[in-house]
């Protein structure tokens, strides 16, 4: 059975966790590899919403194993009380797995990430200011404290003021913020550990088992493709990799374990914080794009930049993760428009024409959208579950997609339900078996 990735294939705020939430119902597992609490996905199910931020978008699923790798970068207070509040809702989360060696948010990494924005200024990234990117640093100084340092108390004190030492400077300002007590700081993470303790396993060898016994494992990605700390529109990226390939590396699986990745992008293009966006609508197209689609940070209630669907990033994300279907979510909130624009090319500064996605970032911040105009629909989508019953405008807005792409769209989100999709025969025939599309489409 399949190792399948789930990835955004934008800049982030796809719909990741909707989807990742209807393909567990048929998986074994869902297992998140990257990112940390500067996530959000949201998940509706009849009248109610749900926010998360740390645990897989699984874990509504009875049952289903839900894993936290060691890509992960966890704030232990937040993760806490997102247990609480699922068991305060009678979500069974006996089922979740931490890896003991996933990389802990302290207390001044918080610090010090606010304190690094502000410093910036006008030039600010734009970061969730949640610490995540202080803690990533601190892994790569090898001076993290992991979820396994939890469990004990010598080795963790100890290792706090290793951490905390070439900080000393930088930490100054803050030196009378009672948080950065040493005992104290030191007794809140062992609570937090006695709290964890019982989820706190060796999470690589569990995935392993569940593939070798044939398991279908879920891997969910946070972020977006472009938010790449590699490959994205750097420096207003993330401080982690959610490309499909670092699941491996976020997991402790091969290569070989991945036989699938599915990249999610929105039917338009939307981006929180700074950085270049050349589709970027700026007028009332924008702002009736973001009314419609409620885009709004699940994270942090931040207005998102809205734009037309840019395909010159959406073809570049696709080769970066060798996507090999994509799932197009919030068709519907296109409904209504006579005509619709779609980016297909870049133009720069000096005229020149770009197809392909610029790697230099002086060229990028100066390009332009040369857009591509194509006839919209009238009809509301929300009752569409096959693609016959979408008007002609939308299926030819999908075929579009598709010949530029070059990776078949699998599903589409017609509506915020989690019964408002449209899936294809390629798509149910992936997550369901052969002869789902046949009979989904009777």
């Amino acid at each position: 059975m399949p190792g399948i990735v789930i990835v955004g294939a934008q800049w982030g705020d796809e719909g990741k966790g909707k989807i990742t939430d209807l393909l567990a119902e048929h998986g074994d597992a869902v297992v998140r590899f990257q990112g940390g609490n500067n996530a959000g996905h949201t998940i509706v199910r009849g009248e109610e919403e749900w926010k998360l931020h740390l645990i897989p978008s699984g874990i509504l699923y009875p049952g289903k194993r839900c894993v936290i790798g060691n890509g992960v970068v966890i704030d232990p207070k937040v993760l806490i009380e997102e247990l609480d509040a699922l068991r305060a809702r009678r979500v069974d989360v006996s089922g979740l797995r931490i890896s003991a060696n996933a990389h802990l948010i302290m207390p001044y990494h918080l610090l010090l990430d606010s304190a690094g924005e502000a410093k910036l200024g006008s030039l600010q990234i734009g970061t969730t200011r949640r610490g995540i990117g202080p803690c990533y640093a601190d892994k790569a100084a090898r001076l993290g404290i992991r979820v396994q340092d939890l469990l004990d108390e010598k080795i963790l004190k100890k290792k706090i003021v290793a951490a905390m030492e070439p900080k000393r400077l930088s930490l100054r300002p803050f030196e009378k913020d009672p948080t950065l007590d040493l005992h104290t700081m030191t007794e809140e993470y062992l609570t937090y550990g006695h709290r964890l303790e019982q989820h706190i396993a060796d999470t690589a060898r569990l995935m392993w088992e569940l593939l070798d016994e044939d398991k279908k494992v879920i891997f969910e990605g946070a972020q977006g493709a472009m938010l790449d700390i590699d490959h994205g529109t750097y420096p207003f990226v993330t401080s982690s990799n959610p490309l499909s390939g670092a699941a491996c590396v976020g997991t402790g699986v091969g290569p070989k374990d991945i036989d699938e990745v599915w990249g999610i992008s929105k039917a338009y293009t939307t981006r929180v914080g700074a950085g270049p966006f050349p589709s970027e609508l700026h007028e009332e197209m924008g702002e009736t794009i973001r009314r419609r689609g409620g885009e709004f940070g699940t994270t942090t209630g931040r207005p998102r930049r809205t734009g037309w669907l840019d395909l010159v990033a959406l073809r570049y994300a696709a080769r970066l993760n060798t996507l090999t279907a994509l799932v197009l979510t919030k068709l519907d909130v296109l409904s209504g428009l006579d005509r619709i624009q779609v980016c297909t090319s870049y133009r720069g500064a000096e005229g020149a024409e770009f197809e392909d996605f610029p790697y230099h970032q002086t060229v990028l911040h100066h390009t332009t959208a040369q857009l591509t105009e194509l006839r919209g629909w009238s009809e509301d989508l929300g009752e569409c579950r096959t693609l016959s019953d979408l008007p002609d405008g939308a299926r030819e807005y999908l075929q579009f997609i598709e010949e530029h792409i070059g990776a078949p769209v699998t599903l589409i989100g017609v509506g915020p339900g989690r019964d408002q999709v449209v899936w294809t025969d390629a798509g149910r025939a992936s997550m369901i078996g052969p002869g789902a599309g046949a009979s989904a489409a009777a």
